[in-house]
């Protein structure tokens, strides 16, 4: 059984799905400013949703740059 999100993983997941960071490149720094957070819960909340909803999210390397893409 899936472990459920958490109120910030919910949040993040629903806002990496209306961003278009597949294309642009991903901003910790930037995802930060915008919920008002540090960039480590950024990375730990990233990071676990990778394990939690893995068939959702995709992290990759193109061009020098880390993207993601939600599904």
């Amino acid at each position: 059984m899936a472990e459920e999100l958490t109120k910030f993983e919910g949040k993040l997941l629903k806002w990496l799905a209306t961003c278009d960071f597949h294309v642009v490149p991903w901003s910790t720094k930037d995802a930060a400013k915008t919920f008002k957070v540090s960039e480590d819960e950024i990375y730990e909340s990233v990071a676990s949703l990778t394990k939690k909803v893995p068939e959702q999210i995709q992290i990759f390397y193109k061009d020098g740059s880390l993207h993601i893409a939600v599904d």
